[in-house]
């Protein structure tokens, strides 16, 4: 039996970059590229203090980030994507990375994060689709998956609308090179 890797959870660096995309490649191919919370990402730079990464002797074990958006005019983040190399799937890099990712973002005064993801993972964390029933996407997405948290209680209770992008614009060198342009797709999210 193999040793248990010793996860050290930090800040993700410039030098992260091609390994984390190996990593996204991994889990999520290049379908990635064309979801719907893709576009809302897509030129953009994360969060300030809120791109992290999991590691163990060097080697990228995992990665979240979060980006500022705008959820019916109010302040929000949208988490994503969160990617666990497959090797260390089932050793709680995820949840470690998101326990921190949302300490984090309550700690610099964020006070929602909304992501598109599976509800049985996420509802763990406090997730829940029944706080986005009145945002939409800006593409298809699955309702269901569609889910939304409040680190300051009644930060979503009133907002309705479009989910917009308003992070900070990258360098053109800092956008991914092979990325296509985002499609919508009846299956996106």
């Amino acid at each position: 039996m193999g040793c248990m890797p010793m996860i050290h959870l930090r800040d993700e660096v410039a030098a992260d970059w091609s390994a984390r995309e190996t990593l996204l490649d991994a889990a999520f191919g290049a379908e990635r590229f064309l979801k719907t919370s893709e576009a809302l990402r897509a030129g953009r730079l994360p969060a300030e203090g809120l791109a992290l990464a999991a590691e163990d002797e060097g080697r990228l074990l995992g990665s979240v980030r979060l980006w500022h958006v705008r959820a019916g005019g109010v302040a929000a983040l949208l988490l994503g994507p969160l990617a666990v190399d497959p090797a260390a799937q089932g050793l709680g890099v995820g949840s470690a990375l998101m326990r921190r990712a949302l300490n984090r973002a309550g700690a610099l005064g964020h006070a929602a994060v909304i992501l598109v993801g599976d509800p049985a993972y996420y509802g763990r964390f406090g997730f829940s689709a029944g706080l986005t029933t009145r945002l939409l996407m800006p593409g298809p997405v699955d309702r269901a998956r569609f889910q939304a948290i409040e680190l300051v209680p009644g930060a979503l209770t009133s907002t309705a609308g479009l989910i917009v992008g308003t992070g900070a614009l990258a360098a053109p060198s800092l956008v991914t090179p092979l990325a296509p342009a985002p499609a919508f797709l009846p299956s996106a999210a």
